[in-house]
């Protein structure tokens, strides 16, 4: 029998009072029933509004990556950049008041403009050949006509230009003569000649070297220089180019790396990082991740090297057999292998965290906040954090030039207490946000790896940041995007020593296209040695190396 649901005030008087309470039971049951359902209804609600706002934060995150700007610089930061622009811009005449006297300055209306300084064209120039001066003269004939009562030439007027001209190819044949006794035809001499690079074939040190540079320099794919040549009518295949990686890698560049690791392990901080990469042939499923892995010694340490290392997977045995002659500090990001390797080896290795990192989880908050998201709480806390490290970096930033000691004083004097600061801040302000939103993932990854992001304090010689890492491989990282995939082990294997022979030329401020001309020259006169002392005079840091191999400037690491 159905309930009623009101009943009248005829009806009420007719009840006795057991009826009367078990009335109002019943409703008192009702309305906590209610409750409860109103209760999880709201948990519910709630519960989806904040997923709503994480999958907010995830897809704004997703779209500026997607369309909005690279830069990893914040809305505020990015306005303060144009801003300096712009009082650059229209105070052009006070900034080049304050300017050095060495250079002039020509007054032109309504604006000041800065001459090019005096002598800087010839020192660019002192560094490339010069060609012989090609006259441009009037014939007499021409200046008898335009000068009937005769003419006086004045002083000669001098045009400087650069010259391109495009790659040039060449059958060069070597004629070489062989002699022998008159009366003995068994006492044979053969003149000196250059030794094949690979058996009979038509490689050169040149060739070899303008195809590992295209592609490990230049980023080029195998098939675009195949292009190239051909369009040159020089009918060298892709496949012919990739064997030359593999056995110029494993014949000759292979005892470089070996001499490069050993002066890795001499420094006592270490860079890592690693990247995903294709290998199409390598046993696995299709699509099988590989990875390439990078090493570079410390920022502030001179000689520097960079090696790649392939690798079929991401698994902490790979860092752990190659840094076992290691013994030091490696500055890393956040990657659970690292803490695990220093976990085994607590008593020779230490794991310095990167505050880039870091920060970079903060900035990523932000995008996903949005414009209207920062004005939040959570987008005020991601904010303060940002400012906080901001701080903390421009602070770290005036060491650089410092001695380690020097550095490591300042560090404990004035950075720790910003750090303890910081680190203090999240403790306090971890509740005040959604755990699972951009920013609460921020705070959390933050204090996990609170340890880490520590040791720089303890260590003059430890920097910051992971950034030599990530710059030594982005060119890796820019390459495969355009040549995809490798295609065997070898060639992976091969394309890691190539980039380690590039990266560490390049870091040695030495010209990577000369650098390995001038290897795979000279080592193959040595093959037949019984030492190879002779490679440390083919050492990227090696003040034996031509002058060819040398940039005119330096080039800035940090």
């Amino acid at each position: 029998m159905e309930k009623k649901l009101t009943i009248s005030r005829e009806e009420l008087k007719k009840l006795n009072k057991n009826e009367l309470c078990r009335m109002i039971l019943d409703m008192q049951e009702t309305v906590q029933k209610n409750e409860e359902i109103i209760s999880e209804k709201e948990r519910l609600i709630a519960e989806s509004e904040s997923r709503i706002d994480i999958l907010t934060q995830e897809v704004k995150f997703l779209q500026a990556q997607r369309f909005g700007r690279k830069s990893e610089m914040t809305d505020n930061e990015a306005s303060e950049n144009v801003q300096i622009a712009m009082d650059f811009v229209f105070n052009e005449a006070e900034a080049t008041a304050d300017t050095s006297g060495e250079e002039e300055t020509v007054t032109v209306a309504e604006h000041i403009r800065r001459c090019r300084q005096k002598g800087k064209q010839e020192e660019d120039l002192s560094k490339l050949p010069k060609a012989e001066p090609k006259q441009c003269e009037i014939n007499d004939a021409k200046l008898a006509e335009l000068f009937p009562n005769g003419y006086r030439e004045l002083p000669v007027d001098i045009l400087t230009t650069i010259e391109h001209i495009p790659a040039k190819f060449y059958v060069q044949e070597y004629h070489v003569h062989v002699y022998c006794a008159k009366d003995d035809n068994s006492h044979i001499v053969r003149a000196d000649a250059p030794g094949k690079l690979f058996g009979k074939g038509l490689a050169s040190a040149s060739v070899v070297t303008g195809v590992l540079n295209g592609k490990y320099t230049n980023g080029l794919p195998f098939y675009r220089i195949e292009q190239e040549f051909e369009r040159n009518d020089v009918p060298i295949s892709w496949q012919t180019m990739a064997n030359w990686t593999v056995m110029a890698s494993e014949r000759y560049f292979s005892l470089v790396l070996d001499r490069m690791k050993e002066q890795l392990f001499t420094h006592r901080v270490i860079h890592c990082d690693e990247t995903p990469m294709l290998v199409t042939k390598d046993g696995r499923k299709a699509g099988s991740k590989s990875y390439m892995w990078v090493y570079r010694s410390n920022v502030f340490d001179p000689d520097p090297v960079v090696i790649f290392d392939y690798q079929k997977s991401r698994h902490y045995s790979h860092p752990q057999n190659f840094l076992e002659d290691f013994r030091g500090v490696l500055v890393t990001d956040g990657f659970e292998a690292y803490h695990k390797l220093a976990r085994l080896r607590p008593k020779d290795l230490t794991v310095a965290g990167c505050w880039v990192h870091m920060n970079r989880k903060f900035k990523d908050a932000l995008k996903g906040l949005g414009k209207s998201g920062q004005k939040t709480a959570a987008g005020s806390i991601a904010q303060e954090a940002v400012d906080r490290i901001g701080k903390i970096f421009d602070l770290d930033n005036k060491l650089d030039e410092m001695t380690s000691e020097k550095r490591l004083q300042i560090r404990k004097e004035e950075l720790k207490p910003l750090v303890d600061e910081f680190f203090a801040w999240l403790q306090e302000h971890r509740r005040d946000v959604t755990l699972k939103s951009l920013t609460g993932k921020a705070m959390t990854y933050a204090l996990n790896q609170e340890e880490y992001l520590r040791v720089f304090l303890n260590d003059g010689d430890v920097p910051m940041e992971n950034n030599a890492a990530e710059r030594a491989i982005r060119p890796f990282c820019i390459g495969k995007k355009n040549w995809v995939m490798s295609d065997t082990i070898h060639g992976a294997e091969a394309s890691g020593i190539v980039y380690s022979i590039v990266e560490t030329a390049k870091a040695n401020n030495l010209k990577p296209y000369e650098y390995m001309r001038y290897l795979l020259t000279m080592i193959p006169q040595h093959m037949n040695d019984t030492s190879l002392d002779f490679l440390d005079d083919l050492m990227p840091w090696s003040d034996k190396l031509p002058e060819e191999c040398r940039k005119l400037r330096p080039v800035e690491m940090k």
